[in-house]
């Protein structure tokens, strides 16, 4: 299963073609990985059937100033079913809670309305814009930078699990 947008896009990132072989053996080899740090890459399955729906990264961190950057991509088929909202707000609580991280960081292309809606809803605040930051389908497109705080997250939805 492909993650990424049709032309390749996933996040803020362009990420070249690759092919299905070389997709599993980097499955493979993380699979086995070990973690020294908070960065990693989580499958985001339904609970019903156990089906793969996308993946949800925490890909950089700044555990000395406690902040960290997330991802999230979920398949075409399966959007607009809350599984990216659900695998977000694990992930928040998680890094807030369990591992003491102070801030999240989400860096969204300007004309993804849905990520930004998505954010934004769960109480993300725009912290900046990086003009023409991005290049691909032949031009420049615009980023833009979010952030959450644990104590926002905290009063919004709380630390502990409902």
């Amino acid at each position: 299963m492909r993650f990424a947008d049709e032309d390749g896009r996933r996040g803020s990132r362009l990420d070249l073609p690759r092919s299905a072989e070389s997709h599993r053996a980097w499955a493979k080899e993380r699979s086995v990985a070990t973690c020294d740090d908070d960065r990693f890459r989580l499958v985001v399955e339904t609970t019903a059937t156990g089906e793969a729906v996308g993946t949800i990264g925490s890909h950089r961190t700044g555990p000395r100033s406690g902040w960290f950057e997330f991802d999230v991509t979920i398949g075409a088929d399966h959007r607009r079913r809350g599984y990216a909202t659900e695998s977000l707000m694990l992930m928040l609580r998680f890094m807030f809670a369990e591992r003491r991280y102070h801030k999240c960081l989400g860096a969204v292309l300007a004309h993804n309305e849905a990520s930004l809606a998505l954010t934004r809803g769960l109480g993300f605040t725009e912290e900046g814009r990086l003009r023409e930051h991005v290049f691909f389908d032949g031009r420049h497109h615009d980023l833009v930078m979010l952030g959450m705080l644990a104590g926002e997250f905290d009063q919004r939805h709380g630390l502990s699990a409902p």
